[in-house]
């Protein structure tokens, strides 16, 4: 329970009792529980979904569940991926980049990824039909907690210091395929065979993302981890509007 009441302090803004969960044995122990955050949160996004789908219109829907995927973690992530734009797109020798990743000032990169990442899931989202918003609306939490622990399992902590240090000491490689196989089989119970390409393409990101953190720091950061949640958040959204499904009944 404590490993839990862990994974939820770092993951969101939800309040854990007393000091369950913050010590850091239990934070380094919760990596396999995050997928388990990301669904639980995916349910919630889920109900609200459907909820609306019956009295809203699709972009009034669409935009609370943008609203309520960024306050699940009360922006932490989204300033995240602020700073890693500011640090990765400056074309700056590494540390250099990790100077600025460090800088609390929103640069002009960090305000247009930020910008950019809120447009995309608003427009997927609001091009989804109402059969599909729902399960968008679930998954979407999931892949980019998912996301987060494919990078820990991958990418050493390129700081001396930092909350993130905590869950790079062992490399949770066996997390990152628990993560990978509870995104797949949801996926696959709500559209069957073809669930396992919106896992495919979620998880493509996920390695993508962190490809391109290895070639620019060497390895990930705290800001690295919530960019990587921010952008694979929007990936099954974007992939069932390009390619429609049907859930299965």
């Amino acid at each position: 329970m404590k490993r839990l009441m862990a994974a939820i302090r770092f993951l969101t803004v939800l309040p854990a009792p007393g000091s369950w969960g913050a010590a850091e044995a239990d934070l380094a122990g919760s990596v396999p529980l995050f997928p388990v955050v990301g669904l639980l949160l995916g349910i919630v996004a889920a109900g609200v979904a459907w909820s609306l789908s019956l009295i809203a219109p699709p972009l009034v829907s669409a935009g609370v569940i943008v609203l309520l995927l960024v306050a699940f973690s009360g922006g932490l992530h989204m300033d995240g991926l602020s700073d890693t734009a500011d640090g990765f797109l400056s074309w700056r020798p590494r540390e250099r980049v990790l100077e600025i990743m460090r800088d609390s000032h929103v640069g002009a990169m960090g305000v247009i990824a930020i910008v950019g990442v809120l447009l995309m899931k608003f427009a997927a989202l609001a091009s989804l039909p109402a059969a599909s918003l729902w399960p968008a609306a679930l998954l979407a939490p999931l892949a980019g907690r998912s996301a987060m622990v494919i990078h820990m399992a991958l990418l050493a902590y390129v700081r001396e210091k930092g909350l993130g240090l905590v869950f790079c000491k062992r490399r949770p490689y066996l997390s990152a395929l628990w993560a990978t196989a509870v995104l797949a089989a949801a996926c696959w119970g709500l559209f069957d065979v073809k669930g396992l390409v919106v896992a495919g393409v979620c998880v493509a990101t996920a390695l993508a993302l962190a490809a391109w953190s290895y070639r620019k720091i060497g390895g990930a950061t705290g800001d690295t981890f919530g960019a990587a949640c921010e952008i694979v958040e929007l990936v099954p959204a974007v992939t069932l509007a390009l390619w429609p499904l049907s859930v299965v009944r």
